[in-house]
C-alpha cells in the first residue's frame, strides 16, 4: 500500500472492467475498494462481515432477502448503505455506476455462499491498482 494520497478519479480511470474491484488503500484489516458496475452481480452472502457501499456516481440497487421477505434499496449518488452480515443480497446497476466499498482484507466479492458466478463478474478478493 502506498503512503501517498490516492486520487479516486485516477484510480477509476486506470481500469475498465465491471464488477472487478481495485484496492485503493487499507484501513486496519479492511480494504478500501473501488469498482465500476453495470448490470447484475450475483446473489451472495458474507457470513462473517457486513458490506459497506458508497455510491460515487450513478445509482446502485441492492436486492435483499431478509427474514421479513425480499426488498430492494436504491442508492443514488452520494448514498451509503451497509448490508448486514449473513444477509443474502444482489447488487445491480441499470446505468454505469462507480462505488466504494469497505471489506475485510481477503473478502471474496461473491461472498461465502453464492449462486453460479456469471462471466461478467470477477470472483476476487480485489486487485491492486496498476
Amino acid at each position: 500500500m502506498t503512503q501517498e494520497p490516492v486520487s479516486l478519479a485516477q484510480a477509476l480511470a486506470s481500469f475498465t472492467d465491471r464488477w472487478s474491484p481495485r484496492i485503493v488503500t487499507a484501513v486496519n484489516d479492511y480494504d478500501v475498494r473501488v469498482a465500476k458496475v453495470e448490470g447484475e452481480h450475483v446473489w451472495h452472502v458474507h457470513d462473517h462481515t457486513d458490506e459497506f457501499f458508497l455510491v460515487l456516481d450513478g445509482e446502485l440497487r441492492i436486492a435483499l432477502r431478509e427474514p421479513a421477505g425480499e426488498r430492494s434499496v436504491v442508492l443514488p449518488r452520494g448514498s451509503v448503505f451497509t448490508v448486514p452480515r449473513g444477509t443474502e443480497h444482489k447488487p445491480s446497476a441499470s446505468v454505469p455506476t462507480t462505488i466504494l466499498m469497505f471489506e475485510p482484507t481477503g473478502t471474496l466479492t461473491v461472498g461465502d455462499r453464492h449462486e453460479k458466478v456469471p462471466a461478467h463478474v470477477d470472483a476476487t478478493t480485489g486487485h491492486a491498482l496498476s
